[in-house]
């Protein structure tokens, strides 16, 4: 057996949660989808043994969860061995039948499987510990709230509200009144969260219709903050299906309004618990601007992470809060890199770049990236931007096969994040940007079908 006392732990879950009939083991894949088998209760105990395998393209399906060929042939198509982090067994309980869950990484021959994005920031967190650092961070996710049902066009619907009517002119922005209609949905999924111990910090009625924003408090391991994010956004798509709607964390389902963005708060103690970034001014001190060049320098190389889908290029318009440019700025909401005043002890930098559809834990190995990358290096950072997007010219990709160019390219992706990530994010998103290349949409037709 792997660990003792996390099995015992596990079994004493199964003692305080006698009616559990079955637990789901999971991985997550590049695109954070879940991927795993349900079990009986009576397994459990096969899984902190080593018994559970799954296949090592298990983390590399694509978006429709299909295999990606080349990476079948570079495997083989073999099995890995599961590894359980015990501390993500938790109830489920939105589920009217009593179910589990509990989150694994892959290893292959003894070794952390690097595909799977579990183990990339894993390793993210050890170069940061050798280093005698500790990154503290606090995710924040935005997602819309609709109807179960779309249009006859198939275009999914806000729903109608008694504040708003049916104008989706505008989402009633900190809107306590709108959140009251909806208040049976949004209070479950915060008892859920309190239930699984996910730490939430606020919840917010945000810019666009039907959209909100919950945040999380900060953390001093990012894996676990990862797990954290990856579990709420499970419970807040659990509780949307029980009440008869969809949550979705797609970055732009509506062209004229705002997106989902995935915001991320990063700080870092030396090993005495002090913060770096903090020189008990408002400037804050040179390794915080030593990071935020890092973060800048290496955002290009990472915008397959931060936008991984053909869609999240949307949500990079101009006016939205959305920045184009690897800018950052002292309260700013216009640049990628936002400094937040306030207490010089909790300086930090928010991370604006991501949309909600990108993987937390990747989300979260990129910036820890790009933070290692400024300090190793001392990296200077540019001036500090005043104005707002308006004033900015694009510099980070504008569409999927850029981004996916640039990530490709990348010599820093394959020395921090590693080339076996590398290798299969390449193989992933070619594969499924050749898929939307042979598929012929109903607006072709309609533009092309009588005026050829």
């Amino acid at each position: 057996m792997n660990n003792k006392t996390d099995f015992k732990t596990a079994q004493q879950f199964l003692v305080d949660n006698p009616d559990i009939e079955v637990i789901e083991v999971l991985l997550i894949d590049l695109n954070g989808v879940h991927r795993g088998k349900w079990i009986p209760r009576h397994k459990l105990q096969s899984v902190f043994e080593g018994d559970m395998r799954i296949a090592l393209t298990g983390v590399t399906p694509d978006i429709w969860g299909r295999d990606v060929p080349s990476l079948c042939a570079k495997t083989g198509d073999g099995d890995g061995i599961c590894v359980p982090t015990v501390r993500t067994l938790k109830r489920l309980p939105w589920l009217s039948r009593p179910t589990a869950q509990m989150y694994m990484h892959l290893t292959h021959q003894g070794e952390p499987w690097g595909y799977d994005p579990r183990v990339v920031l894993g390793q993210l967190q050890q170069r940061f510990a050798e280093r005698g650092l500790i990154a503290v961070v606090a995710p924040e996710l935005e997602f819309m709230l609709l109807s179960s049902e779309r249009d006859a066009e198939g275009i999914p619907q806000v729903p109608q509200t008694r504040i708003n009517g049916r104008s989706k002119v505008g989402g009633q922005l900190y809107g306590t009144d709108i959140m009251h209609e909806f208040a049976d949905v949004l209070h479950e999924m915060r008892e859920a969260c309190d239930s699984m111990d996910l730490r939430l910090d606020t919840l917010v009625k945000e810019l666009a219709p039907g959209q909100y924003e919950l945040n999380q408090h900060h953390l001093g391991d990012a894996l676990q903050a990862a797990d954290n994010a990856q579990m709420l956004k499970r419970v807040i798509k659990g509780v949307a299906q029980k009440h008869g709607y969809v949550a979705t964390f797609m970055p732009k389902p509506f062209a004229h309004v705002d997106g989902n963005g995935f915001h991320t708060h990063i700080s870092v103690l030396d090993e005495n618990g002090k913060n770096i970034f903090d020189d008990g001014t408002e400037r804050g001190s040179q390794a915080l601007r030593h990071a935020v060049a890092g973060l800048a320098a290496t955002m290009s190389d990472l915008m397959l992470v931060f936008a991984p889908h053909r869609n999240s290029y949307r949500r990079f318009a101009a006016g939205t809060h959305t920045p184009i440019a690897p800018t950052w700025g002292y309260e700013n909401r216009d640049v990628a890199l936002r400094i937040p005043v306030g207490d010089p002890q909790a300086r930090r930098i928010e991370h604006r770049v991501a949309g909600a559809d990108a993987n937390p834990y990747l989300v979260l190995s990129a910036i820890l990236a790009g933070v290692l990358y400024g300090l190793d290096n001392k990296l200077e950072a540019t001036e500090p931007a005043s104005g707002g997007s308006h004033e900015q010219c694009r510099e980070l990709a504008g569409d999927w096969l850029a981004a996916t160019r640039d990530f490709e390219e990348s010599t820093f992706v394959s020395e921090y994040l590693g080339a076996p990530f590398h290798e299969a994010m390449c193989a992933v998103k070619h594969f499924e940007q050749d898929e939307f290349n042979r598929t012929i949409t109903p607006f072709e037709y309609d533009a092309y079908l009588i005026t050829s």
